[in-house]
């Protein structure tokens, strides 16, 4: 039954003129299957010294403010993470799907992961940034690619002198910091392309949301977007979470438990052969 509503959602979509993009939106969990662990929860805690922080507590502009240096010291720890991490099959799949449907497609993800744009995909918002570029924590606000001095750290090391010199602003002399979104920040168009992100749900047919529970306020808007300018939004996550919480009352849905890997074959299957057939 869900496969035959998936279809119907696809064939109807590929015959629409004027909403006939094809958005996803990713969080974490479709880089699980990279050995990425989440930011959040159990483990993403930062051990520094004998003491534990949540990322709710140093994931903030409030204590990099007060400690650059340990907050970078986790950023560069982070990034070697990343960097060692491959893109797994879904991310595989999604570029595949890019190829398909060209222009109708778009990637709005909340991953800084790159694995995305590793994968293949090139029409893709990171609306939380990423760990490859950096800008002044001051008024400067400069987006610039990440020093090549800052190479990944074992957690434990300290930052040498050449890349805390490779972390000063060119201009004004303050911290750098890296290009993503902490807690206690908002969404903007510079950094997150907040409102680029919120037209595309406009002209959106079906949005795929996968691997992410809608815990911040974008991701939720651009669903609700979705669903305001008569789109679908087909809900792939291993449990129920705020999407399924707001499209519970919502005729526009499909509600798909499981990988994502479950699911984004038999997606792509189907968009190819409307392609192939011109549906």
């Amino acid at each position: 039954m869900k496969n035959i509503e998936l279809k119907n959602i696809i064939e109807e979509v590929f015959k629409k003129e004027n909403k006939n993009k094809f958005t996803f939106l990713t969080g974490a969990g479709i880089s699980s299957d990279s050995g990425i662990p989440t930011y959040r929860g159990s483990d993403g805690i930062w051990v520094k010294g004998t003491k534990f922080y949540k990322p709710e507590k140093f994931g903030t502009f409030e204590y990099f403010y007060k400690n650059p240096e340990e907050v970078w010291q986790y950023t560069l720890f982070r990034k070697r993470m990343l960097e060692s991490a491959e893109p797994n099959q879904s991310h595989e799949i999604i570029a595949d799907i890019e190829n398909e449907l060209k222009d109708r497609f778009q990637l709005i993800t909340q991953n800084v992961d790159n694995l995305h744009r590793r994968a293949g995909n090139e029409r893709l918002f990171e609306i939380h940034g990423n760990y490859r570029e950096v800008k002044c924590s001051r008024a400067c606000r400069e987006i610039r690619p990440i020093p090549t001095e800052l190479k990944g750290k074992e957690l434990t090391e300290d930052l040498t002198q050449e890349e805390i010199d490779a972390l000063k602003c060119p201009n004004c002399g303050a911290w750098m910091r890296a290009n993503i979104l902490w807690f206690d920040e908002y969404y903007d168009e510079k950094t997150n392309k907040a409102d680029s992100s919120l037209r595309i749900a406009k002209n959106t047919g079906v949005l795929f949301v996968i691997g992410t529970s809608g815990a911040t306020n974008l991701p939720m808007r651009i669903a609700e977007t979705t669903i305001q300018f008569g789109g679908y939004v087909v809900d792939i996550n291993l449990e129920d979470n705020s999407f399924s919480d707001y499209l519970s009352t919502k005729k526009n849905k499909l509600i798909l438990r499981g990988k994502s890997i479950d699911f984004l074959p038999e997606i792509k299957n189907l968009i190819k052969n409307c392609v192939e057939h011109r549906v």
